[in-house]
């Protein structure tokens, strides 16, 4: 197993480089650079000033031009870009935001907590309440429990979280009914004044809408995989097997069934690493979290090129990393597969 992990490692450096290679590329080539963003800028600041004498034309020199080219780096071929990017990264130095004017790292790392904790808390609730659910479904198959369950479960799924973010403020955000939750952000105004206590139970309480609207989506899916997969265990010889010795309900289903049925659970667990930049563009917005959904959008919008690929190399290692962490969980539930 550890010969499979130093090839996987190793195999993740051409990966990595493809995909980097692939987006600097496309992000490069997109129109609308930062340059042209700034030229569109003086332009527009120097009609602004000279609004009073009938908004003449504002021209921009050729020198002009070529500073910002230069200051940007944009005054290289796109290859001597990407291969200056890459070294600087080994040197872990993932440049400067042209929108905010700081380094990618430290922009990075302040929202990295947000997105950590709405990421793990969603990650762990769902799996830890779908796998039962979706393994008291099978048991329970055709019984008022299995369809009560499918029903609401495929009612959630069919809310899109912008119509259920705007609900739950309108319903329980103090817009019009109950004033039981806050309306945005993470924190209260006073946070820094509560105890240890206090700022866990107020992070909890800023938390619970947009958990519902990150776990929702997610939600209904892995229950009906977990249901699903336990029923094609279920129907296996070997099941049937125990069952005809005698064992009981709970030990065919708990020891022998339930081990194989989590293998297709575990390859959806090949992301369990991307948590740390998880982000919803939509869910940011509607509650105003400053997270990574809503940075990548901006950048995407502002034309960031350092920030997106900061961003797009973070996740796409942790989600090579994940992979990895996926083939050790196989092993780990079933113990017949090996990767040597």
């Amino acid at each position: 197993m550890l010969n499979y992990i130093v090839r996987r490692l190793l195999m993740m450096i051409p990966t990595l480089l493809g995909i980097t290679v692939l987006s600097f590329i496309i992000i490069n080539l997109t129109p609308g650079s930062p340059v042209e963003q700034r030229l569109q800028a003086i332009q527009m600041g120097g009609a602004m000033s000279g609004g009073a004498g009938g908004g003449r034309d504002v021209g921009v020199s050729q020198d002009v031009i070529d500073a910002l080219n230069k200051q940007y780096g944009f005054d290289k071929p796109i290859h001597v870009r990407y291969f200056k990017w890459l070294g600087n990264i080994a040197r872990l130095d993932f440049g400067e935001s042209f929108k905010y004017e700081e380094p990618v790292t430290s922009l990075i790392v302040s929202r990295f907590p947000v997105s950590l904790m709405f990421g793990a808390i969603s990650f762990i609730l769902v799996y830890l309440i779908c796998i039962p659910l979706g393994v008291m479904k099978a048991i329970r198959h055709g019984s008022r429990f299995d369809q009560v369950t499918s029903f609401l479960l495929f009612v959630a799924y069919s809310i899109p979280p912008l119509m259920l973010g705007i609900l739950l403020l309108v319903f329980f955000a103090g817009a019009s009914y109950f004033d039981w939750f806050p309306i945005s952000g993470v924190i209260s105004d006073n946070y820094s004044d509560l105890s240890t206590w206090g700022k866990i139970v107020d992070r909890a309480h800023h938390a619970v809408l947009p958990l519902i609207c990150y776990m929702i989506g997610g939600f209904t899916f892995l229950t009906m995989m977990m249901k699903s997969s336990m029923l094609d265990v279920i129907k296996l010889d070997y099941v049937r097997t125990a069952k005809a010795k005698g064992l009981g309900d709970k030990a065919v289903y708990m020891k022998h069934a339930l081990r194989n049925a989590l293998i297709p659970i575990v390859t959806g667990m090949s992301g369990i690493l991307s948590i740390f930049f998880t982000g919803s563009i939509i869910i940011e917005r509607i509650f105003n979290i400053d997270g990574m959904g809503l940075l990548s959008f901006t950048s995407v919008g502002a034309r960031d090129y350092n920030v997106l690929m900061g961003l797009i190399f973070f996740q796409s290692l942790m989600f090579l990393l994940g992979r990895l962490f996926t083939d050790i969980l196989y092993v780990i539930v079933d113990p017949r597969i090996d990767f040597s």
